[in-house]
């Protein structure tokens, strides 16, 4: 373990070896979440913003921390399978089923939830999301704190989800009591958030457990509709639904088509930008950074087509890095939508706001 100093008003960063965590530094951690203070930790996923998720006060001082909207709800992270009986009123066989295929993993299954729950975890709804992590820092943060643990991403409301603890420190330095620094996370995107409390089953939120692979387990699965829940009055079942998400400060323009058509169409934008005195920036694939070099005045590679996984990983923080690029404004080439390109592709949407071209063939 190696303890830095104090940043920003006292939130204490400690570095852990993520194979191996030191169990007393961890220990100091899981008392700062009984006493009802605030933990960010590593998930596989992304960082999270831990609490106790059995108590309301503290769980309200997550969403004055990120200043998040109350009709977002949380979801709630479990160290074992058997440990969310603890917040559900049943687990259904499906659920079960799913549990033995993808737990620990990025997926977060709606359940009917009990009593002891707070409403402010669920937004005031009869269900609550709930997921095992696959990180072990994670799941013994977890054990030890001896309750199920309600965590969104460990930033600022609507920027760019941490995957990094310097993000985290960047978003939330003096507004939490502890940041557990266990390196870059792996997955990238958000957990699959799937509500099993309808039928078919139905995915909320797109994120490291493809729909194609839970269709492999259930059959029919069935995708919630992205636009009826942006135009939601009252709260939504699963976070990542209803607000503007993932977006840097620098403004995103999402290009969406063939890669050939998206690359001549991001060169004309930035032609034109550039005859505006404005300043570039690119997000890119490997397979198409040399065709933007020496043309945008910055350009970052986000990972490749043929492995989209490598793609998800670098997301957030790739995204994160054109707001220390000094441009006015950042092209982003947009994925295939099969497997992990839908999650891919419903970030970036999201963090566009709107701005998206759809180039076409001419």
């Amino acid at each position: 373990m190696d303890e830095r100093d104090a940043i920003a008003s006292g939130t204490r960063i400690v570095r852990l070896d993520p194979g191996n965590p030191d169990i007393a530094a961890i220990r100091r951690a899981a008392a700062i979440i009984r006493g009802g203070g605030l933990v960010a930790f590593p998930t596989e996923t992304v960082y999270g913003l831990g609490a106790d998720g059995l108590r309301g006060d503290a769980v309200e001082k997550i969403f004055t921390a990120k200043g998040r909207p109350q009709d977002n709800p949380l979801i709630l992270h479990v160290a074992a399978p058997e440990d969310a009986r603890r917040v559900a009123v049943e687990v259904p066989q499906l659920a079960q089923r799913l549990m033995a295929r993808f737990w620990p993993g990025p997926l977060t299954l709606v359940l009917r939830k009990r009593p002891e729950v707070p409403a402010v975890v669920s937004a005031g709804l009869p269900s609550v999301g709930v997921r095992m992590p696959d990180n072990t820092i994670a799941l013994t943060l977890i054990a030890e704190s001896g309750v199920p643990i309600a965590a969104p991403s460990a930033n600022v409301s609507g920027r760019p989800s941490p995957t990094l603890a310097e993000h985290v420190i960047a978003d939330l330095a003096g507004r939490i009591e502890m940041v557990l620094d266990g390196g870059p996370t792996t997955v990238g995107v958000e957990s699959t958030v799937l509500d099993t409390t309808s039928s078919p089953p139905r995915v909320l939120r797109p994120g490291g457990i493809t729909i194609e692979e839970l269709r492999e387990v259930l059959g029919e699965v069935a995708v919630a509709s992205v636009d009826a829940a942006a135009r939601a009055t009252g709260p939504v079942p699963s976070p990542g639904m209803k607000y503007t998400h993932y977006a840097p400060k620098t403004p995103v323009v999402l290009v969406e088509g063939e890669p050939g058509t998206v690359a001549r169409r991001i060169l004309d934008e930035i032609a034109a930008r550039h005859a505006a005195g404005e300043r570039v920036g690119v997000m890119c694939s490997q397979e198409t950074e040399d065709l933007y070099r020496g043309v945008a005045d910055v350009v970052r590679v986000a990972g490749s087509r043929r492995d989209l996984s490598t793609v998800a990983a670098s997301l957030f923080a790739t995204l994160r890095l054109f707001d220390t690029g000094g441009v006015d404004v950042a092209f982003a080439e947009g994925f295939d939508q099969a497997g992990l390109g839908f999650a891919i592709m419903n970030r970036l949407r999201r963090a566009s706001a709107g701005r998206i071209i759809y180039a076409r063939m001419t």
